[in-house]
């Protein structure tokens, strides 16, 4: 007798059907970090909720990678991966700013926290929308994890390097926050990198230079990952320039 298996790809069955485990783990793990980081800012461990932005920063860089280079991409990965991006790099920066230094501000600090939390959700909706119908070499407005860094990155370095807590700077905090979610909502573009191919072949001189950024990284992390994310944030006011000098059509 034939042994015959449940069916996991039953349409009516939503529950049934199977899911790729691999990126959805990495996708699971930044969600983690995410929410770990909400958590942590609630106890008072600041730097703790700025690192696992951070993680989550990576996390969700290699999920997606992972999915392509195994051939596992799903709808339900990228809805996934969506759900888990407004919780890392929408809610989590938004509630951890909050709380460390918005909050006596009264009405102006919980309005810039959720100004920040919409512009996260908006800029994702956007992106989800405008997959086939954009140039893929660049992302328009500021991607919600780099908005991320920009914040938590402020958050990190003043209360490591200068050793301040938020209601000192509650002002430059609410500035950061405010600027952040109006570039995710812009129309300014930013490379996606996405067009780098690892398995191309480049110049020698590419990996010294990638050593000593992870060297610089490693030196004193708050300052060096706040600086890359600034320069980061004002490339996109040099794009318009970079697309008139190489313009999408051009081979």
């Amino acid at each position: 007798m034939k042994w015959r298996g449940r069916r996991t790809d039953d349409p009516q069955r939503p529950f049934g059907r199977s899911i790729f485990l691999l990126p959805n783990l990495l996708t699971t793990g930044a969600l983690f970090a995410g929410f770990y980081s909400i958590v942590q800012a609630m106890n008072g461990r600041y730097e703790a909720a700025a690192v696992a932005i951070f993680v989550a920063m990576v996390l969700d860089g290699l999920d997606g990678r992972v999915a392509r280079l195994t051939h596992t991409q799903s709808a339900f990965g990228a809805e996934y991966d969506s759900l888990s991006d407004m919780v890392s790099f929408g809610a989590a920066p938004a509630l951890v700013m909050y709380v460390w230094a918005l909050k006596p501000m009264g009405k102006l600090g919980w309005v810039a926290a959720f100004i920040y939390c919409a512009a996260a959700a908006l800029r994702l909706a956007r992106f989800n929308t405008q997959l086939t119908s954009t140039d893929k070499r660049f992302f328009v407005g500021l991607p919600s994890p780099a908005a991320a860094a920009m914040v938590v990155g402020f958050l990190w370095l003043v209360d490591d390097y200068f050793g301040l807590s938020g209601t000192d700077v509650h002002w430059l905090a609410w500035g950061v926050t405010l600027l952040a979610g109006v570039l995710m909502v812009s129309n300014l573009r930013y490379y996606s990198f996405k067009v780098v191919h690892l398995r191309f072949n480049v110049p020698f001189m590419v990996l010294p230079i990638a050593v000593l950024g992870l060297l610089l990284v490693s030196y004193y992390p708050p300052m060096v990952l706040f600086a890359l994310f600034s320069l980061y944030v004002l490339s996109g006011f040099l794009t318009p320039w970079i697309l008139r000098r190489w313009p999408a059509d051009r081979p």
